[in-house]
């Protein structure tokens, strides 16, 4: 949990220079109606040996990633719909590909507009994923999840404060759902439907490093306000330049942790070199 304190500190931090930064910004005049936005993200990367004396193993990997944004932003109200794809596989040598990345979220906020900065806000978000998951072993591999299985919802009402399109962050009571079938002993402790009521808190920041450079951060935390060591961390970190028009890099570090499906923290970091294609 020390480790989880120090993340959380570092992106507080983050916070505050994005806050300072976008309020130095010069107001620019609102327009409002529907903003459309889909991003698609293709990355690949294989390494091949013949007689390679140093030694090394065939190996390839892909992901797609796509993300999209619809906000419908009025004078007395703001609708922002995201939703999230990704998927990919990797292979090394003679074993069989593996996943490397299987995500589907979606999130709606409507948010009525009382005050220029703080507003009432209700919101739904909802997460699985595409296909099996696996465990796997020496000898062997032991599926653990699968589409809708487990799935996550949250539901939450309550105040959000947003003074720059930069950085937005909202509180609220909240409803969290956990569903599963197969694989109710390791994510609904012997349910298949496990239901909390606590407090959620999201905090979204995009900041432009320098002219190359862009980072988006989003930390979702939820509690059940039984224990601190029960406190839900969703934490989506990525770094992205563009290098070209249709060449981006990217590094993604994701922080996971609940303490239902695992006592320790997970971390997923993905370096990637690919295409970008805006559709919209």
């Amino acid at each position: 949990m020390k480790r989880l304190g120090k993340f959380v500190l570092a992106l507080w931090v983050l916070m505050g220079l994005s806050l300072a930064s976008a309020q130095n910004e010069d107001k620019q005049k609102a327009t409002y109606g529907w903003q459309k936005e889909m991003v698609g993200n293709l990355n690949f990367t294989q390494n091949s040996f013949d007689n390679w004396v140093a030694g090394g193993e065939d190996s390839w990997s892909w992901q797609l990633d796509v993300n999209a944004k619809f906000v419908n932003d009025q004078k007395s109200y703001n609708w922002s719909n995201t939703g999230k794809l990704s998927f990919g596989k990797t292979k090394v040598g003679d074993d069989d590909s593996r996943k490397a990345a299987d995500e589907i979220k979606l999130e709606s906020v409507y948010t009525y507009k009382m005050a220029i900065y703080v507003n009432p806000f209700i919101s739904a978000t909802g997460q699985t994923q595409l296909t099996q998951g696996y465990n796997y072993t020496d000898t062997s591999k032991i599926s653990i999840s699968n589409f809708m299985d487990p799935a996550y919802f949250t539901q939450s009402v309550g105040l959000g404060y947003a003074p720059t399109e930069s950085f937005k962050t909202r509180l609220g009571a909240a409803i969290k759902e956990t569903k599963t079938s197969e694989y109710e002993n390791l994510y609904g402790e012997g349910e298949e439907l496990r239901v909390e009521y606590g407090v959620e808190s999201v905090t979204d920041v995009n900041m432009k490093l320098n002219k190359l450079i862009l980072y988006n951060t989003k930390l979702e935390l939820f509690s059940n306000l039984q224990r601190l060591d029960e406190i839900d961390v969703n934490w989506d970190n990525v770094f992205s330049a563009k290098l070209a028009q249709y060449i981006t890099v990217s590094l993604n570090i994701k922080l996971f942790y609940d303490k239902n499906i695992s006592a320790k923290r997970q971390l997923k970091q993905t370096l990637a070199v690919g295409l970008s294609y805006t559709f919209i």
